[in-house]
């Protein structure tokens, strides 16, 4: 009979101490030491081999001497997915797909690999049976011969599919569910997850497969499972959005072989997600004319600019309490931003109920539209509406200056294309532009009086 040792585990950040504790020296969470038995037997077993595949010699040699050629990337024949990945999917790569239940994780990978005729792939599913898998691909219209679909938790069976078959991309779906024989702990343990994403991880380097793996999120929408399982894969994505709108954002959020400030925007319909080249004209309401409280942003997220739209409803306070409510903005921020419009502009809001909402349900981080918030507050106090052809960006400072911002150039041409015929824009941000060629009128303000002043009159 094997010998066995007892360790436990930390739920949220794969710690591990011989005994219980009730708050974990690593993460500080309480109450999130699990008790797992480790054999010594299956420490010495025979690592995982697959008969097809060799196992490159590896030696060490000089960093001089090392070619890099030219990166071959797998086109996904997805606009905003290759975007987000820095150009395609880098063969070898093993790529983590994060996001809350029912947002489409899984209807966006699966989606994307149908696309995918010219390449063998193996989609393996252990939370959904292969008929549930059959109807989801029937509503998207899209079909694959080359596409096998397995329902298998087992990573050692899992592992005898990619020997037969020998796919050119493997889906995971969910790395939760995976479990393997040599770790005697339950499915979705922090040793489990650890061990299996490891063992996926040296397949995938050494055969040069990619590997997609769906993985699931707590409920402070971290990753779930041990914080190691980030530092492990290559590629982390976060699918995020509001259930009650249409609109999912594709965030990368660590990237090595490409940028982390990319973004992607999808429109879900009844026939899967839709690529959205060109937000700013889904974000835009089309008839806001003569209406107070609105205001349109020139904002920048990763490095693709758009407009949105910034709604404000000012009302006198019902109750002894003043209330602030915002959506898909920082609810501290929004507080600093009206403490500066009283202070430095002279608005009383004290007694005023204060709403905000991003249009569209995004979730923005640009400090670029502090202007058009604290004008469409403003507006929304006076009653009096913003033209419907001019949009604004800008950060505010504390003292009320109106501070720079990025990429200007970039928010600048979208407002152009989209028939806007003046922008407010800070005074610094001028300074070696060339403005001649531009159809579109260029206001420059140094304080959020002087922004105003243009608005209001």
């Amino acid at each position: 009979m094997a010998k066995t040792k007892t360790a436990f585990v930390c739920s949220q950040c794969g710690n591990d101490s011989p005994k219980w504790l009730g708050k974990c020296p690593a993460c500080g969470e309480w109450n999130t030491y699990v008790e797992e038995v480790v054999s010594k037997e299956n420490n010495s077993q025979r690592p995982l081999v697959l008969s097809n595949y060799e196992t490159p010699k590896s030696k060490p040699q000089l960093l001089s001497n090392v070619d890099v050629g030219e990166e071959q990337r797998i086109n996904l024949n997805d606009e905003e997915f290759n975007r987000v990945l820095g150009g395609g999917l880098v063969p070898g790569s093993l790529v983590l797909i994060g996001g809350e239940p029912g947002i489409g994780k899984s209807t966006l990978v699966l989606q994307t690999v149908l696309k995918l005729t010219n390449l063998t792939i193996l989609y393996i599913s252990g939370e959904e049976s292969a008929k549930q898998l059959k109807i989801r691909s029937e509503r998207l219209n899209f079909n694959n011969p080359k596409c096998f679909i397995v329902c298998e938790t087992s990573l050692e069976q899992i592992f005898t599919h990619i020997d037969n078959i020998r796919p050119d991309l493997v889906i995971v779906d969910s790395i939760q569910t995976v479990f393997t024989e040599r770790v005697d702990s339950s499915p979705g343990s922090v040793t489990q997850v650890r061990e299996c994403s490891a063992m996926i991880l040296k397949f995938a380097k050494e055969t040069g497969t990619p590997v997609l793996l769906i993985g699931h999120i707590n409920k402070e929408g971290n990753i779930a499972g041990p914080k190691v399982l980030e530092h492990i894969v290559d590629t982390v994505l976060q699918f995020e959005g509001d259930q009650h709108y249409m609109y999912r954002i594709l965030r990368n959020i660590k990237n090595r072989f490409g940028s982390t400030s990319e973004l992607g925007i999808y429109e879900m319909n009844q026939s899967g997600l839709r690529e959205v080249s060109n937000p700013s004209e889904l974000l835009l309401s089309q008839n806001h004319e003569g209406l107070s409280g609105v205001a349109i942003a020139a904002a920048i997220e990763g490095i693709r600019p758009f407009l949105i739209e910034t709604q404000a409803l000012v009302s006198t306070a019902a109750y002894g309490t003043p209330q602030r409510s915002a959506t898909g903005f920082d609810i501290r921020r929004m507080n600093m931003l009206l403490a500066v419009l009283e202070k430095r502009a002279g608005f009383k809001l004290i007694q005023k109920d204060v709403f905000l909402n991003i249009a569209g349900g995004l979730k923005v981080n640009d400090p670029a539209i502090d202007l058009s918030v604290i004008s469409a507050v403003l507006s929304s106090s006076l009653d009096i509406a913003i033209e419907r052809e001019t949009c604004m960006c800008g950060e505010v400072g504390l003292s009320g200056e109106i501070r720079p911002v990025n990429r200007i150039e970039q928010r600048i041409l979208e407002a152009e294309k989209l028939g806007f015929r003046k922008i407010i824009i800070p005074y610094n941000n001028l300074k070696s532009f060339d403005t001649k060629k531009l159809n579109i009128k260029i206001v420059t303000v140094k304080k959020v009086e002087e922004a105003f002043r243009e608005l209001f009159g």
